[in-house]
């Protein structure tokens, strides 16, 4: 394991890495709750407008068994603490397009899958590496600080400490949750102060034992399942190839590629800067690497009913807990795995305990904005625009546009063209599609 993984090259221990893949793992299992509820709302069974009946346990054990074997492929490839799982977006809008009829399981996963073999080739022919080499250097310092901002308000929205309904404004502290988040983010930053390995997983520990007693946390009534085959064959290459040829077909899939490429960029950036992998330019050496095991993700998930794979930001809770090698990414990819025969005990983990744990990193991550140089007001627009962009529309794609379009215009506009990278200038032409369309 020392060879393979190597462990004091990365000055880490085998302790350190498990500890911290499990702490991902614990920041990100609520993705195996929100995946079903996505695709097939509140109900059982739901059948979409072809007649295909999909069960949530389906989907969320495809879920788990999707992410537990993509995450392993990074460990094994890459040799990163990066976690992978169905990204938060496009669940949402290619579900409710399902429950609404205007298009089938399978012709969503058609969508998925060109998407994700499209994200395949940039890769392959090493196109997406140059995109994110002509990206300047403080826009990608700021990318990290995005997505702190963006972990953070989705602790604050799952935990109900702040309210977004009609408006920003404070949550109910009357509620249960609300206090127990509160008091797991006191625990995961007196017990950081202190210098205890593994805060953030003995603080989701803690807040779930103590949710039992104020009914935050629903103790199951049994711990393992067997999956059903039958369900499990309705989501498993079910693809629709009249999807395609439909109006919306080319919008659709360029909000799913689009969608994942910035969200994977900036996470892969944003973690790795965290864990001090990049270089003195900010590019992370081998960054093809992971690129390609997200497209490869993407492809995999869309023949098992899956929404587009990504890497997750909530990865960089390992990383604050010491993860630096693919061991972390194992042990994460080998928790999902495990969650196919116990679905019914991860169900106990409220909201009340992740939450804390994504606010805390959302602080960890939000240093990077010191490392912004704001003496060029021209270099310093851009990072702001992305950061507001990541926290106000709760999209780290929508962030990564918005600053790089703004970084060209306020360059353009004052005299300073020739210093934007022309690969930015193209690029910048998607994006702003990407704003009409989404």
């Amino acid at each position: 394991m020392e060879e393979f993984f190597q462990l004091k090259k990365h000055n880490t221990t085998i302790k350190t890495e498990i500890v911290a893949g499990l702490t991902t793992f614990m920041t990100m299992a609520y993705v195996l709750a929100v995946e079903p509820s996505a695709i097939v709302g509140s109900s059982a069974v739901f059948t979409d407008c072809s007649g295909n009946e999909i069960t949530r346990a389906a989907i969320l054990v495809m879920c788990a068994l999707v992410s537990g074997l993509v995450t392993i492929f990074m460990a094994m490839y890459a040799n990163m603490p990066f976690a992978l799982s169905t990204g938060m977006g496009s669940n949402f809008m290619l579900g409710a397009l399902i429950q609404s009829g205007s298009i089938s399981f399978g012709g969503a996963m058609t969508i998925i899958m060109i998407s994700g073999l499209v994200f395949l080739v940039l890769t392959v022919f090493g196109l997406r590496d140059m995109i994110v080499r002509m990206i300047p250097k403080n826009i990608k310092v700021a990318i990290s600080a995005s997505i702190g901002f963006f972990i953070a308000y989705l602790g604050f929205k799952n935990t109900g400490i702040g309210s977004y309904n009609g408006g920003i404004g404070l949550g109910d502290f009357t509620d249960p949750t609300v206090l127990l988040a509160i008091l797991g983010l006191i625990i995961i930053s007196v017990l950081t102060a202190y210098h205890v390995r593994g805060a953030i997983l003995i603080g989701i520990a803690v807040i779930t034992i103590l949710g039992i007693p104020f009914g935050v946390t629903t103790l199951p009534d049994h711990y393992l399942e067997v999956p059903n085959l039958a369900d499990l064959s309705h989501v498993s290459f079910q693809f629709d190839l009249s999807a395609i040829f439909t109006s919306n077909a080319l919008v659709l899939t360029f909000i799913c590629f689009f969608g994942d490429f910035f969200s994977t960029l900036g996470t892969v950036l944003g973690v790795a800067g965290k864990a001090k992998m990049l270089d003195e330019n900010g590019n992370l050496p081998n960054i093809q690497k992971p690129f390609l095991v997200d497209a490869i993700g993407t492809c995999v998930g869309a023949c098992f009913g899956c929404t587009t794979i990504t890497t997750f930001v909530e990865s960089s809770s390992g990383v604050e807990a010491g993860g630096r090698t693919g061991l972390t990414a194992l042990t994460t990819g080998i928790m999902f795995v495990l969650m196919i025969f116990a679905a019914p005990f991860f169900a106990c983990i409220p909201y009340a305990a992740t939450g804390p744990a994504l606010i805390f990193v959302g602080f960890l991550m939000i240093s990077g904005f010191s490392e912004i140089d704001f003496s060029d007001f021209t270099e310093a627009f851009g990072p702001f625009i992305m950061i507001v962009f990541s926290a106000f529309t709760a999209s780290i794609a929508s962030g990564i546009g918005a600053g790089i379009i703004a970084h060209v215009v306020i360059k353009v506009c004052t005299g300073h063209a020739k210093e934007v990278h022309p690969g930015l200038y193209i690029l910048c032409i998607p994006m702003l599609l990407y704003f009409i369309y989404n």
